[in-house]
C-alpha cells in the first residue's frame, strides 16, 4: 500500500501524459508548417508537484519576452515588492545669495520610470519638482552646469547579443544609470503622394543634434513598414521602409540615443523656462570621464525622488512587456553581485539570478540569459525551468501574490488581451507572451476549478504566420484544460 502511495503521483503523471495530453500535442505538431519547429511544452500541477503533460520539456528554445518572467520573479524575490529606485538632485560649491557657484547633479540609480508614460504622471512632473527644490533654496543663477551622474551602471546600454534591426527602435531602447521618458521620442512626418520622400517635421521631446538620414518612400497601399536604425550614443538615425501617403502627422517612435546627456540638456532648458539661468553646457559622467574630468564628490542635496514600488513596476513590465523596465531590473540585481571576473552590468545581473535560483534548488543549467527583456536571440530556456520557477513563486515565495498579479489575465488585459478571449479560459489564465521572428511563447498560470497549474508553451522556427501559431496555441491550451 505504501509503495502504491509513493508511485501514485508518477502513475498519474504517466496516465495524463499518455492519455490526456498527447493527442492534443500530436495535433498541434501535425501541420506541415511545424515540420522544422522546435517545441518545448510543460503543464504542471503546482500543488501536487506533478507533471500533467510535457513534450520535449528539456529543449532549450528562444523565449522572447517570456524571459521577463525570470527577470520579474527574480527581482521580486531579491529586492522585495516594496523596493523603490531613488534619484537624487545634488549640487557642489556654495549658494551665495541667489547664485549657486557650482554645478547641479542628477544622480541616477537606474530608475526606468522617470517621466515614464506607463506610471500615469505627466511627463514634466519630476522636472517641476526638481526646479521647485532649486528655487526654494533661493537659487536663480547657476555658474556651472547640469550634469547627469549615470555611473551606477556601465555604458553597455543594450545587450551585445541584440540584433541590429532592433537598435534605434522604440522597443530596443537601452537601459542606463539614468533613463528618462521611457528612453523614447516620437518622430513626426508629413507624407505626400506615392514615390516621394516624407518630410521630417519634429521630434517630441526635441532631441538636440539628432540627425535623420531619410531613406523612406511613400506608398498608396496604406502599408507601414517604417523602421529606425541607430547605435547608442550616436546622433545619427537611419529611416527605412515605406509609409502611407497623404498623412499630415504620421508618427513613429524611436530610442533616445543618450538618455543621461539628454536629461541634462532637457533639464537645463526647463530651468531656463523657470527663470533659473544655467551658465555652463549640460554634460554627463560618460563625457566627463572620457575627457579626464573628475566629478566632485563633495555634494549637498536639493531633493530626492522615488519610483513606484517594485510590485507595480513588475506589473507594468509584464503587462505591456516593457523592455527598458526589464533590463533595468536585471542590472539593478547585479549591483549586489560578487565575482572575481570583470563583468558588465548585464552579466552581473545574470550571474546573480542564476546563483540565487541554484541556491533555491532550481537547475539553471538550461537558462541562457543575455538580457532581462528577451530581445537577445541567444537567450534560451526550457519549459521545465519555467514551470519550476512558476511553481516556486506560487508555493514558496514571500512575494507570491505580487508576482501572480504582475501577470496579465488572458483575454482581458496587457499583451494577452486578445489571447483566449471569449473562451472558457478567459480571465482564468495569467500569462506572459513572447514573440519575435518565428518565435511564439506563453508561460504563466492557469486556474482550473480553483486548482493552479504552471504552464509553458514555447515554439521556435514555425513557418506559418504569427496569427496562425497563436490560434493553434489557443486550441492546444483549451484542449489541455
Amino acid at each position: 500500500m505504501r509503495l502504491f502511495t509513493l508511485l501514485f503521483p508518477i502513475l498519474l503523471s504517466v496516465y495524463f501524459d499518455s492519455v490526456f495530453s498527447q493527442p492534443s500535442i500530436k495535433r498541434f505538431l501535425s501541420p506541415s508548417y511545424m515540420k522544422s519547429a522546435s517545441v518545448s511544452i510543460m503543464v504542471k500541477d503546482i500543488l501536487s508537484d506533478s507533471t500533467v503533460c510535457s513534450y520535449d520539456a528539456e529543449r532549450e528554445v528562444i523565449p522572447a519576452s517570456v524571459m521577463k518572467i525570470v527577470t520579474t520573479a527574480s527581482a521580486l524575490e531579491m529586492l522585495g515588492d516594496q523596493f523603490q529606485y531613488t534619484t537624487t538632485l545634488l549640487y557642489d560649491g556654495v549658494i551665495n545669495g541667489n547664485n549657486l557657484e557650482g554645478n547641479i547633479y542628477i544622480r541616477g540609480s537606474g530608475d526606468p520610470t522617470l517621466g515614464s508614460s506607463e506610471t500615469g504622471a505627466d511627463r514634466d512632473k519630476i522636472m517641476r519638482q526638481w526646479a521647485n527644490a532649486i528655487k526654494n533654496a533661493g537659487v536663480q543663477t547657476v555658474t556651472g552646469s547640469v550634469i547627469s551622474d549615470e555611473r551606477i551602471f556601465d555604458t553597455e546600454g543594450i545587450s551585445m547579443k541584440m540584433m541590429r534591426e532592433d537598435m534605434g527602435s522604440y522597443y530596443g531602447q537601452g537601459s542606463y544609470g539614468i533613463n528618462i521618458f521611457d528612453n523614447r521620442y516620437t518622430l513626426f512626418l508629413r507624407t505626400n503622394e506615392a514615390n516621394t520622400q516624407p518630410e521630417i517635421i519634429k521630434t517630441v521631446p526635441e532631441i538636440p543634434f539628432l540627425f535623420f538620414n531619410n531613406y523612406l518612400t511613400v506608398n498608396n497601399a496604406n502599408r507601414d513598414s517604417m523602421y529606425i536604425i541607430g547605435a547608442p550614443f550616436s546622433n545619427e538615425r537611419y529611416l527605412y521602409g515605406t509609409v502611407p501617403a497623404n498623412r499630415i502627422d504620421y508618427q513613429q517612435k524611436g530610442d533616445i540615443p543618450d538618455p543621461a546627456l539628454f536629461l541634462a540638456q532637457y533639464f537645463t532648458a526647463f530651468l531656463e523656462k523657470e527663470s533659473v539661468n544655467v551658465a555652463g553646457e549640460p554634460s554627463c559622467y560618460r563625457l566627463l570621464y572620457q575627457s579626464n574630468n573628475v566629478i566632485n564628490s563633495d555634494y549637498k542635496s536639493f531633493t530626492s525622488t522615488y519610483s513606484v514600488p517594485l510590485k507595480e513596476l513588475a506589473r507594468i513590465t509584464n503587462h505591456v512587456s516593457h523592455n527598458l523596465y526589464a533590463d533595468a531590473l536585471l542590472k539593478t540585481m547585479g549591483l549586489n553581485a560578487i565575482s572575481a571576473e570583470k563583468l558588465s552590468s548585464f552579466e552581473k545581473g545574470v550571474h546573480l539570478i542564476k546563483k540565487s535560483w541554484d541556491e533555491k534548488g532550481l537547475d539553471t543549467s538550461s537558462l541562457w540569459m543575455y538580457d532581462g527583456c528577451g530581445l537577445a536571440t541567444t537567450d534560451k530556456v526550457t519549459a521545465t525551468f519555467l514551470c519550476d520557477l512558476l511553481s516556486y513563486m506560487y508555493t514558496q515565495s514571500s512575494v507570491s501574490k505580487s508576482f501572480f498579479e504582475s501577470l496579465p489575465r488572458a483575454g482581458m488585459e496587457g499583451t494577452v488581451a486578445n489571447f483566449l478571449r471569449g473562451s472558457r479560459l478567459q480571465g482564468k489564465a495569467r500569462l506572459k507572451s513572447g514573440s519575435m521572428s518565428r518565435v511564439r511563447s506563453y508561460a504563466g498560470y492557469v486556474i482550473k476549478e480553483d486548482k493552479p497549474y504552471a504552464v509553458a508553451i514555447l515554439v521556435n522556427n514555425f513557418s506559418c504566420t504569427q496569427t496562425q501559431i497563436r490560434m493553434d496555441m489557443e486550441r492546444l491550451l483549451l484542449s489541455l484544460f
